[in-house]
């Protein structure tokens, strides 16, 4: 038991220190690119000192503990030679199967406690409870309260990721998404995200004073309709309704232009028809804003509904071929309401531009969104890094770069490229094509795989235009995952990897998808090395009730060779020292 316990100590030993040496990383192509490494932060001399003392206090029970084993064993050795050859094939029997038992009780428990929480049991106790025990040092815990803080933020930003967003590029239900299902059969959207979907109309498209209006109303009960067909007969009523009175509802035009026009030239007909009145609802709203709160609720609801009309034009425009157009309507957009950054319509525009190959402009977006303070999401870490890459990708070579090292132009692409998989390392496998993409789903989960699908659906074109771009990607986006400090405690250059991924993206993909899960959940080592102790346990046990005394002769025999070097040491020590000294220790 000693010799298990300080075989432990030095291994945690060992591990503490192999943490503390910088090195590199070389990728699959021979790039060489260097690892981050931790800062570790001095300790006062008080504290190495008693550091010191703990260490020297450790080794002096260490060789004490050794001779007293040595020497009670000396005395104890001829009795367990006796106790030995008393045992009968019985005690094996039930020794082997108790055996199995036990280890086949802890594999339940562990594999139960990993399918949980993703680790092992014995492992987080290892690591938690007695590697601090055994003289561990734990260099992920904050040295000053202002590293507390910056853990607290990063906590608070993972949870306010967790949150599903709406998908700034999604696609038209009717002209798009049911054109797919009636071709393949399948259904691209799931009933969560649609769900999504309809509390977003209902928090975008009404207010608490439509029950005044007969239109609205019908509208307000057409957003919470499950069934299609349902709402798109509301919408019907509520233009009919409207045109009695010389008027035409927005809201309306809107929803049978996302779900009833089967074309996209038709839903821009519905659209521009829903801008008219858009705009005469919110000309009126805004002189009579201050006069009170429902009139600021119905300011607010007539703004958002006026962005959202013009926002689908410009993707209309954008899908039809007329991309400048969209281009313009995206940017007049942007400045007539500055504070609306809840559409991402900055992510509409960086699309457009790379489409126009525009990309002096697009770094100009990039720089203005691409802000320390303000949220990231794929499409800007990653148009981020095929501008950089842009400028040193067709010239690039795997073998020239690995024998006469990266250019700095070609570190800062790689550091791009690195800063851009950290953030979601679900997007290569859709641009280098190792894996097939689907439709995006109309709601996303930052650093997931859903906003991966999204992001890839639509750039995918602009990497390929940019020759020698994925060459790049294939050749250094596997270098970031040696980089992650792992487990995922923290991430380089952003907060740690949220673990509510998985779940988010099955609810919002379709079951036909198979969802990318980052990072792997690889089984533990306890959890395999139990698994194999209980199946040779349990092999032993079956053997031995099958060959008792077959397997009791083989058992002192493999008893007698594991402590046949114990006995030659101890029969040199003995043969060296004098037999009085010996004895009068063999007493104590």
């Amino acid at each position: 038991m000693f010799l298990c316990y300080q075989s432990c100590f030095n291994i945690f030993k060992v591990l503490n220190n192999s943490y503390r040496h910088d090195h590199t990383v070389k990728t699959g192509h021979g790039i060489i690119v260097p690892e981050y490494t931790e800062n570790f932060r001095g300790t006062s001399t008080q504290k190495e000192r008693a550091q010191s003392i703990k260490s020297t206090i450790a080794w002096s029970w260490t060789y004490f503990w050794t001779v007293w084993f040595f020497v009670i064993y000396s005395d104890n050795l001829t009795k367990v030679s006796m106790f030995l050859n008393t045992l009968t094939p019985k005690f094996y029997v039930a020794l082997t199967g108790t055996s199995s038992l036990i280890s086949g009780l802890i594999l339940i428990f562990e594999w139960w406690y990993f399918r949980k929480y993703g680790t092992s049991f014995i492992e987080q106790v290892s690591v938690s409870h007695l590697r601090p025990l055994l003289g561990g040092v734990d260099n992920s815990s904050p040295t000053n309260s202002n590293s507390s803080n910056g853990d607290a933020d990063s906590n608070r930003q993972s949870v306010s990721e967790c949150k599903v967003w709406r998908n700034p590029l999604n696609l038209f239900r009717g002209a798009e998404y049911n054109r797919y299902t009636w071709v393949t059969g399948r259904e691209p959207l799931t009933y969560y995200d649609m769900n999504l979907s309809a509390q977003d109309h209902q928090t975008f498209f009404t207010c608490d004073s439509d029950h005044l209006r007969p239109a609205d109303a019908i509208m307000q009960k057409a957003w919470r309709e499950r069934n299609p067909q349902a709402r798109i007969s509301a919408a019907h009523e509520s233009l009919e309704l409207e045109e009695l009175h010389g008027c035409v509802c927005a809201t309306a035009s809107i929803l049978l232009a996302e779900e009833e026009a089967t074309t996209i030239v038709e839903a821009e007909k519905l659209f521009k028809q829903a801008l008219k009145a858009g705009e005469g609802c919110y000309r009126r709203s805004q002189q009579l804003q201050h006069h009170g709160a429902q009139y600021e609720a119905q300011h607010r609801r007539d703004t958002n509904v006026l962005v959202y009309i013009k926002r689908r034009l410009a993707m209309c425009s954008r899908k039809l071929g007329r991309t400048r157009e969209a281009v313009k309507m995206l940017r007049d957009l942007m400045k007539e309401f500055p504070l609306l950054s809840m559409f991402n319509i900055h992510e509409n525009l960086l699309e457009s531009l790379l489409e126009l190959q525009n990309y002096a402009d697009v770094q100009a977006v990039l720089a203005k969104y691409d802000d320390i303070s303000l949220p990231k999401s794929a499409t800007i870490c990653y148009t981020a890094a095929l501008l950089k890459a842009r400028a040193v990708s067709d010239k690039f070579s795997p073998e020239a770069a690995s024998r006469r090292g990266l250019s700095t132009a070609e570190m800062n692409a790689v550091e791009a490229i690195h800063r851009a998989v950290e953030f979601n390392p679900h997007v290569p496998k859709y641009l280098l094509e190792m894996k097939s993409l689907i439709l995006p789903p109309e709601h996303i989960l930052k650093r997931g795989d859903s906003e991966a699908i999204a992001y890839a659906f639509f750039h995918l074109q602009h990497w390929k235009r940019v020759e020698g771009a994925l060459n790049l990607l294939h050749c250094t986006w596997e270098g970031t995952f040696r980089m992650i400090p792992y487990p995922l405690e923290k991430g380089h250059l952003f907060y740690p990897y949220p673990i509510c991924t998985e779940t988010a993206d099955r609810e919002l993909l379709p079951m036909f998808h198979e969802v990318s899960v980052y990072p792997k959940k690889e089984l533990p080592f306890f959890i395999l090395f139990t698994a194999g102790l209980c199946s040779f346990t349990a092999m032993l046990a079956l053997l031995t009730h099958q060959f008792p005394e077959l397997m009791g002769v083989f058992a002192k025999a493999f008893l007698s060779t594991l402590f046949a070097p114990l006995n030659f040491i101890m029969e040199k020590v003995e043969s060296i020292l004098p037999s009085s000294l010996w004895h009068q220790l063999t007493r104590i």
